[in-house]
């Protein structure tokens, strides 16, 4: 990962390269679409997570006794912001099977550009976790600044956020009101829209991985 600033990493991965330009084409059809998206969740969930705490156990392998590590602490939890967020939830259990799944949802307000919370449902002892937050793209960072102040006021203290595409906007917005959030993100594009879309992005990330364009 390239460090852009002290919390946020933008990938340098070819893989992660190459699925991103083949979300961006609009030939590309849902199943694939939706398939591609699963797995960017997991190529940048295991960037994310490369700093998960350890702990030393002792195993008998069919040779010997033998001190290993495992990972420590309880459950994780994986929070997809509604809908599109859903699509890189599968890709982050892939990796973390015994995870938690919370679930935050939020519309944008097509006049304003402000999020509106209709739905938040998180686990108990979010102090204790670590929270990975999935979200396709960061636009204006709306959605995503009070996402993450919500899980903060639930208590959460290790955040992070997995990102496909987003717009230095969005970055800078993110970054200045979080700076102790570490923000993984696949692609940073060239900026945003006069209505606030992500250029070139991939169109609305909801739509085409479910199929509601």
């Amino acid at each position: 990962m390239k460090k852009i600033t002290d919390n946020v990493y933008e990938s340098e991965h070819p893989l992660v390269k190459h699925k991103i330009s083949v979300l961006r084409d609009i030939n590309t059809r849902t199943n694939e679409f939706r398939t591609i998206v699963e797995e960017l969740g997991c190529l940048l969930g295991y960037e994310a997570l490369r700093d998960y705490p350890l702990m030393d156990v002792t195993v008998r392998t069919p040779i010997k006794e033998c001190v290993t590590q495992k990972i420590a602490g309880i459950e994780p939890v994986v929070i997809p912001i509604l809908r599109a967020g859903l699509g890189l939830v599968p890709g982050v259990l892939k990796l973390i099977p015994t995870a938690k799944v919370g679930h935050i949802g939020m519309f944008r307000d097509e006049e304003t550009l402000e999020p509106h919370e209709y739905l938040c449902k998180l686990p108990d002892h979010m102090d204790k976790r670590i929270v990975v937050v999935t979200e396709p793209m960061l636009a204006t960072g709306g959605s995503t600044v009070y996402a993450a102040d919500l899980l903060k006021r639930h208590g959460a203290k290790k955040i992070k956020m997995l990102v496909l595409i987003a717009a230095p906007e969005g970055v800078e917005k993110f970054h200045k009101a979080f700076p102790d959030i570490e923000l993984y993100i696949g692609q940073i594009d060239e900026g945003l829209t006069p209505n606030a879309f992500i250029t070139p992005g991939l169109g609305d990330a909801g739509d085409r991985t479910f199929g509601t364009i």
